[in-house]
């Protein structure tokens, strides 16, 4: 048994290539199950067979055949979470190193999102069953502050702030090597890396353009304290170039050097500390700080 869905494409998803467009549409589905359902030629753009590459445009009508999955079912676990602010539409919470925002196939439980549903009564719909309340993620190894939609129209308010890129954020991060300059930008396009599926890369390829702005707090022998700012928010942008100019994130397993230094910690040392933006009901503008982890003061005490 199959289920037919159907979309049709607006402004914001013209020129995205369908099979990215599917994989966020249909998150239950892998990757590679997605590869599979293209070359069995169950996903057709204005009732045509397509190959995963095309790029889609406005009013395109967009179908896939899918098989039945198994139902994903999130329960509420009573899981302790720093809850830093929380009213009738959002809440603050500074998710602590280790912890996923949310479940995916196969791991459905111990995230972020189940413990939002024993902490809170309503959450946003907008993004389905397995994302209530998410707006947006940060990785599971990144400590910090997320906010979280209790309904709707609040979520709606902070997604087009996240697109308009006005949303405030700045991370802590050390990194491997010293940086020659007090500050600097990188302005490199990031992609998915054509040789580990799992990474992301700079490249010129599929790739969107990606923004981060650094400063130094403090040089040491062998490593740099950073304050970052995100002008995007691409996935794993700052740990990616970090890496890109040559002073890879601390403990970062995906884009580190592997050293004695990087296996002395369960992650990358990375913080989302502060996150500022308007108040999806009173327009006010509103900003949140989180104190660094203690492991980072660990590396720093060393120095």
């Amino acid at each position: 048994m199959r289920e037919c869905r159907e979309w049709i494409i607006g402004k914001e998803e013209s020129g995205q290539r369908v099979d990215k467009f599917l994989s966020e549409a249909v998150a239950e589905f892998s990757r590679e199950r997605l590869k599979e359902i293209f070359e069995e030629g169950n996903v057709m753009v204005d009732g045509k067979p397509t190959k995963p590459s095309l790029r889609l445009k406005s009013g395109d009508a967009v179908s896939a055949l899918l098989p039945e999955t198994e139902i994903l079912r999130v329960e509420a676990q009573d899981i302790p979470l720093h809850i830093v602010y929380q009213d009738q539409d959002i809440a603050i919470i500074d998710k602590a190193q280790g912890m996923v925002v949310h479940p995916a196939p196969g791991a459905s439980d111990g995230t972020m999102v189940n413990a939002l549903m024993y902490h809170m009564d309503h959450l946003s719909a907008i993004n389905g069953v397995i994302r209530p309340g998410i707006v947006h993620r940060i990785d599971k190894d990144t400590s910090g502050l997320l906010v979280v939609a209790k309904n709707d129209i609040a979520h709606r308010k902070l997604a087009a702030q996240f697109a308009e890129h006005s949303i405030t954020r700045a991370y802590s991060t050390v990194v491997h090597g010293v940086l020659p300059n007090q500050k600097g930008t990188v302005d490199a396009p990031i992609g998915r890396d054509p040789h580990n599926r799992k990474a992301m890369a700079v490249t010129e390829r599929n790739s969107k353009r990606a923004v981060t702005h650094y400063s130094v707090i403090a040089k040491y022998q062998e490593y740099t304290h950073l304050d970052v700012r995100l002008e995007t928010g691409r996935t794993h942008q700052i740990r990616v170039h970090m890496k890109y100019i040559g002073h890879p994130v601390i403990g970062d397993p995906l884009y580190g050097r592997n050293t004695e230094l990087d296996r002395g910690f369960d992650g990358q040392l990375l913080h989302a500390y502060l996150l500022g933006f308007r108040h999806p009901s009173s327009g006010e503008y509103i900003e949140f700080r989180s104190e660094l982890p203690q492991y980072f003061y660990r590396l720093i005490a060393k120095s």
